[in-house]
């Protein structure tokens, strides 16, 4: 049986500048060893990875010095040193996926969800004139 596409709204994210403000974000719940955390990704098609700040990565029980993998970073997160972490995440009633993402010792970013792997797992289409998005999983 095929799989649903579920519905999103776009959220305002500043409501003095209302529908201009309007952005993908995605409610999801990650999940890393025994943690599992409730986030909103901001959806980014032109982010190439996927990128966790700093701050959801040690509340989900990540250890820093325990990640070897770097990852490098561009464009305005460039500046900030960032490690591979791999984690699980659920959105809806989907079965839960694994995430790869740029952990990065930045905080002052949303939670991205990029090409790497967010867009390699999920397909996306947008409605942004009706502020509303569609997320289903890949075909097996």
């Amino acid at each position: 049986m095929p799989v649903e596409a579920r519905r999103f709204s776009f959220v305002e994210v500043d409501k003095s500048l209302g529908v201009a403000s309007s952005l993908p974000y995605l409610p999801l719940t990650l999940s890393y060893q025994d943690a599992s955390l409730s986030v909103s990704g901001l959806l980014d098609t032109g982010s190439t990875v996927n990128v966790l700040p700093y701050d959801i990565g040690r509340q989900l029980g990540a250890v820093w010095d325990r990640q070897t993998t770097s990852v490098r970073l561009t464009g305005n997160l460039a500046r900030f040193e960032a490690r591979s972490l791999i984690v699980s995440a659920t959105v809806a009633e989907f079965e839960r996926v694994r995430l790869a993402f740029a952990w990065t010792r930045a905080d002052n970013v949303p939670l991205i969800l990029g090409q790497v792997n967010f867009f390699l797992e999920f397909d996306v289409c947008f409605f942004r004139s009706q502020k509303v998005f569609e997320i289903k999983p890949k075909e097996s």
